[in-house]
């Protein structure tokens, strides 16, 4: 499906450039905080992105924003690949954040689209293993590049150029089934809300998607230093090894998963999260590269199933018109988490020490995890439905997938 793929691929542009960034600090001096706010502007120009534009695909179709997304961020590749400074690192990162918040929200939907009646619920599984692919294998692949070739930049970077003008072109032969509905006057004004009775489910997974998110961001931001600085990684699979085992950890775990009820999925989730966390901690604290890379497959298993189980938790009681927009939400959450740990960790670590920093905030993500165990116990059955047991549901008709207000609005 082509809005898996161009999912994968997204992910794969973003967790790719991270391999570079102790080299690009290196040859433009760089001091520690640079970098890493070079790796968050992305986060704020996605986020604006995603509050004003996010439902966007819900009025004109998705066609046309995932056309223009993927332009976008071909150029802004493009931009990164020839980069000879600081200024326009960061104007290359700030136009990837805008092209990723145009095509996150609607990759998102047409996988909910798409979605075979015969096979509910298997959109969320999509959308939770799709990243998390492009993910692991954007960083893996750069970091055997860094290592293998002469040419790394002009491989990896040429390579996601032409993927995203394929993706530009091939995705006008696949059918729209969103009806264009006219764009009025206020429709993109942010807002950054849910429907009223999504809001206590919702509630309930921001600890979750904050913790999982916040763990992401510091890996791709610090890993790459952190395995070479504190753990002897001597080559830049080393640190892909990493990155490549959180991801590939987050789509087994949510693939062997995905038939139970999301409570399960998100309790598993908060518990491997914690855990996993304290693990790392400690194998950093021995400086053991092995036991770090066995905390951090514990780590991903818990992130991939947190975001699997805020799907499953609210995507049956979104409507179709609603998509876009609640999956903009979610993802703004998410990207705040992903992005402001990384700004707090390069202004810390001058202070405490890259391993420091890393221990502080990873026991801050430990009492998130614990926080979103709690919140999700207090749900009650009545209140998320079908979704919680553990029995997989009959394929829903059109109507179960309408919202109530959208129930009470049928003659």
């Amino acid at each position: 499906m082509l809005s898996l793929a161009a999912t994968i691929l997204m992910m794969a542009a973003a967790s790719a450039p991270s391999l570079f960034y102790p080299q690009i600090a290196e040859r433009l001096e760089l001091v520690p905080v640079a970098t890493t706010f070079v790796f968050a502007v992305y986060t704020f120009t996605l986020l604006a992105a995603l509050l004003y534009l996010g439902p966007l695909s819900d009025y004109i179709g998705r066609r046309p924003v995932v056309t223009a997304g993927s332009l976008a961020l071909a150029l802004s590749l493009a931009m990164f690949w020839f980069a000879g400074g600081l200024a326009t690192l960061l104007v290359a990162r700030a136009l990837q954040g805008l092209a990723a918040g145009l095509l996150i929200p609607a990759l998102s939907a047409m996988m909910i689209d798409f979605e075979p009646p015969s096979h509910p619920n298997i959109a969320a599984l999509w959308n939770t293993i799709g990243p998390m692919i492009g993910l692991g294998t954007g960083a893996l692949g750069a970091a055997l590049l860094l290592d293998l070739t002469p040419e790394p930049t002009a491989a990896v970077f040429g390579l996601l150029v032409l993927a995203f003008l394929i993706v530009a072109a091939t995705v006008w032969i696949t059918p729209e089934l969103v009806p264009k509905t006219r764009l009025r006057r206020g429709d993109l004004r942010p807002r950054f809300t849910v429907p009223p009775h999504l809001r206590r489910m919702f509630t309930a997974g921001v600890p979750a998607i904050i913790a999982g998110w916040a763990t992401n961001g510091l890996f791709l931001a610090l890993g790459a230093g952190l395995v070479g600085s504190e753990l002897g990684g001597s080559t830049h699979t080393h640190a892909g090894i990493v990155i490549f085992a959180l991801a590939i950890s987050g789509v087994t775990a949510s693939s062997v998963l995905q038939r139970r009820s999301a409570r399960t999925i998100s309790l598993y989730a908060t518990s491997a999260l914690a855990f996993g966390t304290a693990v790392s901690i400690g194998a950093l604290a021995l400086g053991s590269y092995p036991a770090y890379v066995a905390s951090v497959a514990i780590v991903g298993s818990g992130f991939g199933t947190a975001f699997l189980g805020v799907l499953r938790t609210l995507m049956p009681h979104t409507a179709s018109s609603e998509r876009a927009a609640v999956m903009a939400v979610i993802y703004t959450v998410a990207y705040l988490a992903f992005g402001v740990p990384t700004i707090v960790a390069g202004l810390l670590v001058p202070v405490l020490t890259l391993s420091g920093t890393m221990t502080i905030l990873g026991a801050i993500i430990i009492a998130l995890s614990l926080a979103a165990t709690v919140l999700r116990l207090r749900i009650p059955q009545a209140v998320a439905g079908p979704a919680e047991t553990d029995d997989l549901p009959e394929p829903p008709t059109d109507s179960h997938r309408r919202s109530a207000p959208d129930r009470e609005e049928q003659p």
